[in-house]
């Protein structure tokens, strides 16, 4: 029985009851209205609801004995085996074994699709995240937003959601230019230029510039400085598909910022659009020979330039005409992760959300990440003041480092242990997760070789105090995934794989799959083997929607 028909059965005697105390009053009453929840002390029961002192008042009556009623009306409800009153009128229902274990086969049935669920369903979600200049590689902050944002996408799409992963090219702007300058002084065996980009990948880079365009340095000056641009971006933009291929985070979009400026046929670009859109939602007003967004009227605390005197775009612009172009393109809600020195985007953000006509409070959601550091990390040798994420990733790698990086809250700050990281032990949450994925294959292999199949279920024999706790949190795993999805907080599926880590372990410290000695094959070890492979597939669906591996042996 899980939570779903726990409370249609749970509505199916209530309404009765508020009907004969309030006859001909309609409470509308649906099976959303009844809340579960997992007692603290599993010693009160699989279940608690607090559904009567919910409804004492409406239909004026003690909640106590409103409980009281309720739970007599629950005892003969096929599956629960016991319902009792505590405190001020709260519900404590156990559920019977066979009830609890049949969801051991409905886990196993549904594989891959356990834990999804519909709460997203109909919202198309754009996330943002990422999003460096391709004017260097990836270093650590990158590495954290990267894990996050595509575990948050992973538990939209899982609840329902329509979501796409998008990556922000910064490839218009002053910094281009510093890139090739850097680019073309490098391939001339000259010094950085004042405020450009230092370290030995610029060398890498212009070495395969010139070997891709020999005739570089021949080039006029301004023609040299174009063609480094473009094939150091090319250059650099692949080095960073691959990091993020490498730590298992694919896009969905990239979208390079010389979209905005381009010009169609008409010599305007999605940037002049965009300016003339907020002017007709009447946001906008000329002052002083430049053009403003009155974005104060949505919380800014001053409101913004978005055309300068002398006729050129602010970054602003920019921003707005990428925010409207999101909308263009069918995505109601936005989500920007954004790096802690960011803070200051998130009025202006919201100010253009308000600005185009859309809830800043709903269409837009900005979140801010908090530095990571990692013990003992060393600065990269090719980019000379920074982590690669590449160097993270070879001397980590992608399990450990995503797991540490989303097991946390975005904005709480992290400082990882490297040692610790490496350790195979259970005091490695990643190594500890993992490995219960992997002892559930060593025990169905191991059930194999023994004779032991799923040939039958018995859910009744699973009677053992491992077992009603290991199932009550197996039941949870849908609960989990579509509360995190809608927090944005992929650290809740992390811990909650610890802790069902934990209940397997000691289930298996308790309960045989293969009988002991020359004892006889029986029900209830074919039906332990179903619980084991749905841990199994619980864990299989918790860590990818973490983009770790679940490896069958370690």
């Amino acid at each position: 029985m899980n939570p779903e028909t726990l409370a249609a059965a749970l509505l199916s005697v209530v309404a009765p009851i508020a009907d004969e105390r309030r006859p001909g009053e309609v409470l509308g009453l649906t099976a959303s209205d009844i809340v579960l929840e997992r007692p603290r002390n599993r010693d009160h029961g699989d279940w608690a609801s607090n559904i009567a002192m919910r409804l004492a008042k409406p239909l004026g009556v003690n909640p106590r004995e409103l409980a009281q009623q309720i739970a007599d009306g629950l005892v003969s409800v096929e599956g629960i085996a016991s319902a009792e009153v505590a405190g001020p009128g709260f519900l404590n229902i156990r559920l019977d074994a066979a009830a609890a274990g049949a969801l051991a086969k409905t886990i196993v049935d549904a594989g891959a699709a356990y834990g999804t669920n519909t709460s997203q369903q109909g919202v198309s979600v754009n996330l943002e995240f990422v999003s460096a200049n391709p004017t260097g590689p990836l270093h650590i902050a990158h590495t954290r937003w990267a894990a996050l944002g595509d575990a948050i996408v992973r538990l939209l799409l899982a609840s329902g959601a329509h979501a796409v992963r998008e990556y922000y090219i910064n490839d218009a702007g002053a910094q281009m230019e510093r890139f090739a300058g850097s680019l073309v002084a490098a391939a001339k065996g000259e010094p950085t230029p004042e405020g450009g980009y230092p370290g030995e990948y610029i060398a890498t880079l212009a070495a395969r510039i010139l070997e891709a365009r020999p005739d570089l340095l021949s080039l006029p000056d301004a023609e040299q400085l174009v063609v480094a641009r473009d094939l150091g971006y090319e250059y650099q933009l692949a080095e960073i598909k691959h990091s993020l291929d490498r730590f298992n985070v694919p896009f969905d979009v990239w979208f390079s910022e010389r979209t905005l400026h381009a010009k169609d046929a008409s010599g305007s670009s999605l940037i002049d659009q965009a300016v003339e859109r907020l002017r007709e939602q009447g946001h906008v007003y000329d002052e002083d020979g430049a053009v403003w967004v009155r974005t104060t009227d949505f919380g800014d605390d001053k409101d913004r330039v978005i055309r300068r005197s002398n006729g050129e775009y602010t970054y602003f612009a920019a921003d707005a005409a990428y925010y409207l172009n999101k909308g263009d393109r069918g995505f109601q809600n936005k989500i920007y992760l954004l790096g802690a020195d960011h803070h200051g985007y998130v009025h202006r953000l919201k100010a253009v959300a308000g600005a185009a006509g859309e809830d800043p409070e709903k269409n837009i959601q900005v979140l801010i990440g908090q530095m990571v550091s990692i013990n003992g990390a060393r600065l990269s040798k090719r980019a000379g003041n920074i982590i690669e994420m590449d160097d993270l990733l070879d001397w980590l790698g992608t399990d450990a480092l995503r797991y540490s990086l989303e097991r946390s809250p975005a904005d709480s700050p992290l400082d990882l242990d490297p040692e610790l990281l490496q350790k195979r032990t259970n005091d490695n949450p990643v190594f500890y997760v993992q490995y219960a994925h992997a002892r559930t294959h060593n025990v169905s292999r191991n059930a194999h070789d023994s004779g032991v199949d799923r040939s039958e279920f018995a859910p009744e024999t699973l009677t053992h105090a491992s077992e009603a706790a290991l199932l009550g949190a197996l039941q949870e795993f849908p609960r989990i995934v579509a509360f995190a999805a809608e927090v944005r907080e992929p650290h809740r599926v992390a811990r909650y794989l610890e802790e069902l880590a934990g209940l397997y372990h000691r289930w298996y410290d308790n309960c045989r799959v293969i009988p002991q000695g020359d004892d006889p094959i029986e029900s209830v070890h074919r039906t332990r083997l179903w619980l084991n492979d749905a841990a199994g597939q619980v864990f299989r669906n918790g860590l990818d929607l973490l983009g770790v591996s679940a490896p069958e042996r370690m």
